[in-house]
């Protein structure tokens, strides 16, 4: 048995479209967002795809110190949520500690768990407990450190904080030799999580999959792989795809090794959406 998450305008789940979680990977400014945000939007209209914008006010896990990390907490999530209400979108955003649970909550429609701390049981509580009672949902992106069937903890823990919306997201896996690796027969195990009122809706992160960890003091990545894992994920039967992108990834202030280009988006969008329509047909 699966379940949905439950989104303003739209569910993600089986035999519902496949939706596009997608923007910059920190907000740098209110006008970029919306730049980026229209582009995406229309490019999902089109290709009958659902369309969430993700962007972060704060990316607290940097390799580096001096690493530029956004505009905040208060101004980020306010950006956000007027992205949200300019383009009548769903929103997205991380949160990184027990406190922007709540904050974050009141604006944004989507909270999101990073993959480094799927397993911080206050954080989860103080999300879980967010979300049930302003009727969000929270996305949990799978630790690079675990198998897919340890994700039923994270599950079980945010529906005793009383909430059942959730979306799990697969970023790949340390393997060991400088990259992620992405597992499709985890995929397809993640995708039948075995968890009490049926396993939770699955999307794959495209673009942090090809991140090359380790490379310094910013992460490398392998951008061009980006559509091939797009098209086999699609394929494999994920319910969203998690998308960073920018008008120019080599000056965008965080991922600028693994960020898309705007430009390239729509061509892409179309792709996953002629694959995502053979596959329903099967």
């Amino acid at each position: 048995m699966s379940r949905t998450l439950s989104l303003p305008g739209f569910e993600i789940g089986p035999a519902r479209p496949l939706a596009i979680i997608a923007g910059p990977c920190v907000l740098e400014s209110l006008e970029l967002g919306l730049t980026i945000g229209r582009v995406l939007k229309s490019a999902c209209e089109t290709s009958g795809l659902h369309y969430v914008f993700k962007a972060s006010f704060d990316k607290a896990n940097r390799s580096s110190i001096n690493s530029p990390r956004g505009p905040g907490i208060e101004r980020g999530v306010a950006w956000i949520a007027e992205i949200g209400r300019t383009l009548n979108v769903p929103t997205t955003t991380d949160i990184h500690e027990t406190a922007h649970a709540s904050t974050v909550a009141q604006h944004i429609d989507l909270l999101q768990i990073p993959a480094f701390l799927c397993r911080q049981t206050d954080l989860l509580a103080a999300a879980g407990h967010a979300a049930a009672t302003f009727g969000r949902g929270v996305n949990v992106k799978k630790g690079q450190f675990l198998p897919p069937h340890d994700m039923a903890g994270p599950v079980k823990k945010l529906a005793e904080a009383g909430c059942s919306n959730v979306l799990l997201t697969e970023r790949g896996t340390t393997f060991g030799y400088g990259r992620l690796v992405n597992d499709f027969l985890g995929l397809g195990d993640l995708m039948d999580l075995k968890v009490p009122g049926g396993s939770p809706p699955v999307c794959f992160d495209v673009t942090h999959s090809t991140q090359l960890p380790g490379a310094g003091e910013t992460t490398g990545g392998r951008p061009d792989r980006a559509p091939l894992l797009a098209h086999a994920a699609t394929a494999a039967g994920v319910h969203a795809l998690f998308i960073e992108c920018h008008p120019e990834p080599s000056t965008a202030m965080s991922d600028a090794s693994t960020a898309l280009r705007l430009a390239d988006m729509p061509g892409l969008l179309a792709q996953i959406a002629a694959l995502a329509t053979a596959r329903a047909s099967f």
